[in-house]
């Protein structure tokens, strides 16, 4: 959830500058039950940040005495922000997904930098695990969240969240008011049924049927915006068109190449997967023509299944201009990560390597299901995964379950020690060692993460037709059922990748490659570098030709 220390208006200046920056983003997919080929909502998380180590939050629910107070801590940071009142009763909260089914993610945009209000008391994780304990349905999550930033005021920069609830999927752009005023000002879109959008980075909602008043109360209301939302922008002199022009985007989040380039290109990459008309804004997702700028939802050309929307969290650009595995940088194994810095120099010029979904950083990435035709224990699901997107295995974990796996239990490991236990270190390993060889180890780490994958997804069916049964006749027989399975398949995954790993260092030690046989072989590398490292090293290189 960690993203950008620097506004994406700021990196564009950095870049001009020759300045490298550090970006550390996040990407969200948001799924309508119409556009999902069994009726389930979905949305997809990618917490990117080298600084976030990968675990599975839980938080118990309950009831609690009148007068009591929840001390807010800043969730990147740790850093002590005040107090606000506790809500009466909590729900149990499992990950980013509660036991209503309710999803709630997030990507950072930061906009404006000048609004940001350090004396605010409620941050953007805080806001959104708060929620999770507060709300049972997106609309009112959202009523939630605005509420509470405008009570106690909000402390981080431009945020977008995406909202699911069973049967509804929803966006909200949010930035502070900064120290003139406390609060935010905020707009929130339903997606319209049989329509997926995603944010990654940059705000995304422009023009919208503004609200004067929000009607919470009417099931057909489609649109809630904070009221000030315009006449605060007139008010800073961000904006004086007619109030039907008005961009939220455009007015506290204006668009720059960084934004384009780095953030709504993921964006992009993910629906030209899904609809074959996407290609049309390739100028725009390339940070060229910020004209032809893409729609904040589109419909695909077929509805997607849950291993689908997975896959649309493992990309690298493939069969675009920006696919990584394409240029010098990927070496010779076609490895499509770039170290950072994000921007560097060559002969007084400023360049950048792309960033794609799937990134090295990645502390952990979900997809969620909510599912209304299920009871809430069953219907909710966090299909949770530790480390790079592209080589993660997806594993099953039910909203309601009473027990967290140990592997993904918050406090087993850190940065500072590797351990076997630990899933986020056991990930790490395997794709570290990986890197190096890419283009090859991919495929043996693929094969266990299909099989692995391609398993849940065929038990799926039954194992829910039970837990379905089992909840008829006792609720918590059927968490308890659930519960069990969720540990069992993680054990399995955590067995399974260790053995992986230790397959790895077997098979390409020291630059072999053993065959089934456990014969060594020596492939050489691809002509392409081949090619590369003959034209830098001229004739230092050049074997002698025979007289």
């Amino acid at each position: 959830m960690k993203k950008t220390k620097l506004s994406l208006l700021a990196l564009a200046s950095l870049v001009v500058a020759g300045l490298p920056a550090e970006v550390e983003s996040c990407t969200n997919i948001l799924v309508t039950r119409g556009a999902s080929a069994d009726g389930s909502t979905m949305l997809t998380y990618a917490a990117d940040s080298h600084e976030l180590y990968g675990e599975l939050y839980y938080w118990q629910g309950g009831i609690f005495p009148a007068g009591a107070r929840r001390e807010i801590y800043e969730w990147d940071t740790g850093k002590y922000l005040g107090t606000i009142p506790q809500a009466r009763l909590t729900y149990t909260v499992v990950g980013n997904m509660n036991e209503h089914q309710l999803a709630i993610a997030e990507t950072t945009f930061g906009g404006r930098s000048e609004l940001m209000d350090p004396d605010a008391v409620i941050d953007y994780g805080s806001l959104i695990y708060i929620a999770l304990q507060r709300a049972k349905t997106a609309r009112e999550a959202i009523h939630v969240m605005t509420e509470l930033v405008a009570e106690h005021g909000y402390y981080s920069s431009g945020e977008s969240f995406s909202l699911a609830d069973p049967n509804e999927v929803w966006i909200l752009e949010m930035i502070s008011k900064g120290t003139k005023e406390k609060g935010a000002v905020w707009v929130a879109r339903m997606i319209p049924d049989g329509y997926i959008s995603g944010h990654a980075n940059q705000a995304r909602v422009t023009t919208f049927p503004f609200q004067s008043q929000n009607k919470w109360d009417d099931p057909k209301a489609e649109t809630f915006n904070s009221p000030d939302v315009i006449s605060f922008a007139r008010t800073m002199g961000y904006f004086d068109g007619a109030d039907k022009d008005f961009s939220f985007s455009d007015t506290y989040a204006p668009l720059d190449f960084g934004a384009m380039r780095f953030c709504e290109a993921r964006v992009w990459s993910a629906f030209r997967r899904v609809n074959a008309q996407m290609d049309q804004y390739q100028d725009y997702a390339m940070g060229t023509n910020p004209q032809n700028r893409m729609p904040l939802w589109i419909k695909p050309d077929s509805k997607l299944s849950v291993d689908q929307v997975m896959q649309l969290m493992r990309d690298h650009y493939q069969g675009t201009p920006m696919d990584m595995t394409q240029d010098l940088g990927a070496g010779p194994y076609a490895c499509p990560y770039r170290w950072r810095p994000l921007t560097w120099e060559s002969q007084g010029k400023t360049y950048f390597h792309e960033r794609a979904i799937s990134t090295q950083q990645t502390a952990f990435s979900f997809v969620t299901q909510s599912r209304s035709w299920l009871p809430d224990p069953v219907g909710g699901l966090l299909w949770f995964g530790l480390d790079d997107t592209y080589s993660t295995v997806y594993m099953p974990i039910y909203c309601g379950i009473r027990e967290v796996p140990p592997a993904l239990e918050v406090g087993n490991g850190d940065f500072e020690t590797f351990s076997w236990e630990s899933a986020f270190w056991t990930f790490n390993f395997v794709t570290n060692y990986a890197y190096g060889r890419y283009s090859d180890m991919i495929q043996d780490i693929q094969r266990q993460q299909q099989r692995l994958e391609g398993g849940f997804l065929a038990r799926q069916a039954s194992v829910e037709a039970a837990a379905k049964q089992m909840h008829a006749q006792s609720p918590e027989a059927a968490r308890a059922y659930l519960t069990d399975y969720s540990l069992q398949q993680v054990a399995t995954v955590m067995a399974d990748w260790k053995k992986l790993g230790e397959f790895l260092i077997v098979k390409y030690l020291d630059g072999n490659v053993r065959d089934e046989s456990g014969t060594p072989g020596h492939p050489p590398y691809a002509k392409k570098w081949n090619d590369a490292v003959a034209k830098d090293t001229g004739d230092k290189l050049l074997y002698p030709q025979e007289p």
